[in-house]
């Protein structure tokens, strides 16, 4: 129902363009939370990979329920402090900012979602488009509320930083749940691997 006028716009093939949409945002937040953090935890964290995920399954699987990184903020601190032994001042205070302003997760989706309406309205963007709907969505994702449905919000900056209709957000706002679900899943898995790396390298300052 909430694509139904896009889709009586541009036909049923828009329905094709959006799976192919849905599979790009996937693949990079899944790239994300298995090449990216996996390098941060191994080589900053000195831990082992497995143990990480099997440590931190609850907050995934409550990130994915609510996609609130609010909500499920006090399930990663436990996951974090009780499964990972990360010590409660580095994670009291590396967490509850990490679900405030790294949403890597968000990032990753506005800046594809803007590509995406972008082509469907025959916008072509250079370089300097594409650099500038990086850096807004890195910057839009810091100032983005831990809440479910803000992420669809700030796409209305990004799209208008490089001239693109905010009226194509209707293209994509149907599938936007299942898609907010996945992507609060690498906001808190980088908060929780930065804290891992952090309480790392304040072991080693210990020793040296």
């Amino acid at each position: 129902c909430l694509i139904s006028a896009t889709v009586a716009d541009f036909g049923f093939d828009i329905l094709s363009t959006l799976i192919w949409y849905m599979f790009a945002v996937i693949l990079g937040l899944f790239l994300q939370s298995i090449i990216v953090y996996p390098i941060i935890i191994k080589y900053f964290g000195k831990l082992e990979i497995i143990p990480f995920f099997k440590a931190m399954r609850e907050a995934i699987a409550i990130a994915f329920s609510t996609s609130s990184s609010a909500a499920t903020l006090p399930v990663t601190m436990k996951c974090v402090e009780q499964n990972l032994g990360i010590p409660k001042k580095i994670s009291g205070f590396v967490l509850p900012l990490g679900a405030t302003i790294n949403m890597d997760g968000t990032a990753l989706y506005q800046g594809v979602a803007t590509l995406l309406i972008a082509q469907v309205y025959g916008i072509e963007l250079g370089f300097t488009g594409q650099l500038t709907i990086v850096l807004t969505a890195v910057l839009a994702s810091i100032g983005t509320a831990p809440v479910p449905g803000v992420g669809i919000i700030m796409l209305v900056m990004i799209l208008q930083s490089v001239h693109v209709p905010a009226e194509g957000i209707a293209l994509i706002i149907g599938v936007d749940r299942l898609l907010d679900m996945l992507r609060t899943i690498p906001n808190i898995l980088g908060d929780a691997s930065i804290s891992v790396a952090i309480a790392t390298g304040e072991d080693a300052k210990k020793i040296s």
